[in-house]
């Protein structure tokens, strides 16, 4: 199972929203706060779902501010990231 990272900017209020609505679709993927005080969250989104984890997003923007971000450049305080970054 190979996850794909989508970086999004929040309000911070959103997080707990956005994170029961993405994972309420079961396998398509999880949240993670990468950062809680700038509300910086990363989909982790199965690649077999990519597209139904983009389309999630999309949906999303109509009812709250989101902004897909690129990677931070500091992600070392969240063991789940870094095993990411060095997975090949």
């Amino acid at each position: 199972m190979t996850l794909v990272p989508i970086y999004l900017e929040i309000y911070p209020s959103d997080i707990a929203y956005i994170k029961f609505i993405l994972e309420s679709y079961e396998e398509v993927g999880i949240i993670r706060t990468i950062d809680r005080k700038k509300a910086i969250i990363v989909l982790l989104a199965v690649s077999d779902f990519i597209e139904v984890a983009r389309a999630i997003v999309k949906s999303l923007q109509q009812e709250v501010t989101l902004i897909e971000i690129p990677p931070p450049p500091d992600l070392s305080d969240d063991w789940l990231m870094t095993e990411l970054a060095i997975d090949p």
